[in-house]
């Protein structure tokens, strides 16, 4: 029992320290673009699938745009390589859109595509993450953390995040 209360300490440990990282990264992300509006995503419940160092769970996001407009996506979140412990349940991040040109019109999904990154949680109850995410079709967009991720559960978790996007034909 001692041994594996030692194992969570040291896995919140690397969380914590992996969410610093994350954070910095995402203040050094911010100083390239322009923020082109906001990204709402929130796990689906009983989509997940946890083994250990590779996870995934299904998710619905919506883009706000500075005008208002919306769109909205479908897609899939989790860890493609690292260390996921965790069990957690009404799971929602929330991000800053940074794009690399200007002209982006919100209308044009052009958020499809999948973002890698840096990812990190921890969970006793109430738990909070941190990520920054890179990608999109054109390699255009950054995701940032407005503020850290909520969820509910426990557990730890840290690695190499990801997070698919397409198109959601429901409106």
């Amino acid at each position: 029992m001692k041994s594996l209360t030692k194992l969570i300490k040291g896995l919140m440990i690397i969380g914590l320290c992996c969410a610093f990282l994350t954070g910095s990264s995402a203040l050094y992300a911010g100083k390239k673009g322009i923020k082109v509006g906001t990204l709402v995503v929130k796990a689906l419940p009983e989509t997940g699938h946890n083994l250990i160092i590779r996870s995934s769970v299904d998710v619905t996001a919506v883009f706000t745009g500075p005008e208002g407009k919306k769109e909205q996506y479908i897609g899939e979140m989790g860890y493609k390589l690292g260390i996921d412990l965790s069990h957690k349940t009404n799971e929602e991040l929330h991000y800053a859109v940074i794009c690399a040109a200007s002209d982006y019109r919100t209308g044009s999904y052009a958020l499809q595509g999948k973002y890698f990154g840096q990812k990190a949680s921890v969970s006793l109850g109430v738990g909070a993450g941190a990520q920054v995410l890179l990608g999109g079709f054109q390699k255009g967009f950054t995701l940032q953390p407005l503020s850290l991720e909520v969820n509910k559960g426990e557990g730890v978790s840290a690695g190499l995040g990801y997070l698919y996007l397409q198109r959601s034909h429901e409106h």
